[in-house]
């Protein structure tokens, strides 16, 4: 029998940490005590007037003393101070896990300073917007969406943590590190990378041709500024420790691009044609598999 955990540290009151919260709050009801902590006193004052933790610490030791499991919601680039800081205090069998878009460096960053009598399964909700800030944060983030743990084996404590994912309305996988951060590499960090280099890109044209772009913005260009509006420290942070992964994806993307290149130069109507029918139908299956 899979047990749940009854006590839920929330490390981190950004969009996800807060609408991990909402979650538990709206899907568990009184199941689960929650506590939660944000080196922001704003943050921690807005979570405390929403009512969604049952207990709002003003220090971090507080905040994980008594949690079964402590989840790291903070940018990738804070995990290693963040562990060096919790690692004293923690319960003894508690499950440490994190929401972060890479995952090797996080396991560096984290394995080395959690005490021995503790479990550190990483995991990533592979669920956003484009906003940020507590107030972003709301009880249906999760739904239909999936939350990946990142292990080479199935234990009991990936069961629970499936479990307890599971109840916040995740699809749940298990997936290997490497496989994990190439995967997020193309699917994530690399849109996010073109989106604010096209977004760069018009900001850097001359004051009337500039505001003329944002005054006949079509849908795709909005699409663009939409993502390249998400959070900058934590993207900063993303292409910093998955720099491996991005970099081989942006190889591949700009041989692609070359090709595109040479068809638009030869005027090559057909391989234009077909590699825009190809990529189309991509779009369908991300439609079909319920992911828009």
């Amino acid at each position: 029998m899979v047990h749940s955990f009854k006590k839920i540290s929330i490390i981190g009151l950004g969009l996800i940490g807060t609408s991990i919260l909402h979650a538990i709050k709206v899907k568990m009801g009184h199941e689960i005590i929650t506590f939660a902590y944000d080196i922001n006193p704003e943050h921690r004052n807005i979570v405390s007037e929403m009512g969604i933790a049952s207990f709002v610490c003003d220090d971090i030791y507080n905040a994980v003393k008594e949690a079964e499991l402590v989840i790291l919601a903070v940018p990738v680039g804070s995990m290693k101070i963040v562990s060096e800081l919790i690692a004293p205090h923690l319960k003894e069998n508690a499950v440490i896990t994190d929401t972060g878009s890479t995952k090797s460096s996080v396991i560096k960053d984290v394995n080395p300073h959690l005490p021995d009598n503790v479990f550190f399964v990483p995991s990533h909700p592979i669920a956003g917007t484009e906003y940020s800030g507590p107030k972003a944060g709301f009880s249906s983030l999760f739904e239909n969406r999936y939350w990946l743990i990142v292990s080479d084996t199935k234990t009991e404590n990936t069961k629970k943590l499936s479990n307890f994912f599971t109840k916040l309305g995740s699809e749940v996988e298990v997936v290997g590190i490497d496989y994990h951060d190439k995967i997020l590499a193309i699917t994530s960090h690399l849109p996010h990378l073109i989106a604010y280099t096209i977004v760069g890109t018009a900001s850097d044209l001359e004051a009337d041709l500039k505001n003329d772009v944002i005054k006949y913005s079509a849908s795709g260009f909005r699409d663009f500024t939409r993502i390249a509006s998400s959070n900058p420290i934590m993207w900063r942070d993303i292409f910093l420790n998955n720099s491996e992964a991005v970099l081989e994806m942006l190889q591949r993307f700009n041989e692609d691009l070359s090709d595109l290149q040479k068809a638009i130069r030869k005027k090559d109507g057909e391989k234009l044609q077909s590699f825009f029918s190809r990529t189309r139908n991509v779009r369908k299956k991300i439609i079909d598999a319920g992911q828009i």
